[in-house]
């Protein structure tokens, strides 16, 4: 099945409305403003993020973004593509493969893989990637609201 178009227009599908096979792809940059403020959200001030000395230091050599910033660009294309509004997040299960760097262009792709119809939930395989590179990838379950 064909990817949905990466328009910044936010979509929403009906849980009878899903398909196994469909996916979506979004692209963001891991900026040093988005790093900041998870920073601040979160309170987690480890310095591999945001201090070049330190972080030159590390197997990394370079500051590196926040794991869970780069995680939580995966549910941008479920919260706005697909399925897009109204689906809630149930379930996360990632694997972190490589590090994602301030300026890196990150590609979010999802694609369904599964459909519970009892529960109205919805599979999707989840990968960030830099160029072709897998950095993150895991499953995301979504609980869809149907038509009624």
């Amino acid at each position: 099945m064909a990817d949905l178009p990466q328009s910044s227009a936010q979509t929403t599908f009906a849980y009878e409305d899903l398909a196994i096979g469909m996916s979506a792809t979004l692209a963001k940059a891991a900026s040093e403003e988005d790093i900041a403020k998870y920073a601040e959200i979160s309170g987690d001030n480890n310095p591999v993020h945001f201090d070049e000395a330190f972080a030159a230091r590390t197997m990394f050599k370079t500051s590196i973004a926040y794991g869970f910033l780069s995680a939580g660009y995966i549910s941008v294309v479920p919260g706005t593509k697909l399925p897009g509004a109204g689906a809630i997040y149930m379930e996360q299960n990632l694997k972190f493969k490589a590090p994602v760097r301030i300026g890196d262009m990150v590609t979010e792709h999802v694609e369904m893989t599964a459909l519970n119809p009892e529960k109205k939930l919805a599979i999707f395989h989840a990968q960030c990637l830099i160029r072709d590179v897998v950095v993150i990838d895991g499953e995301v379950t979504l609980m869809v609201p149907g038509h009624s």
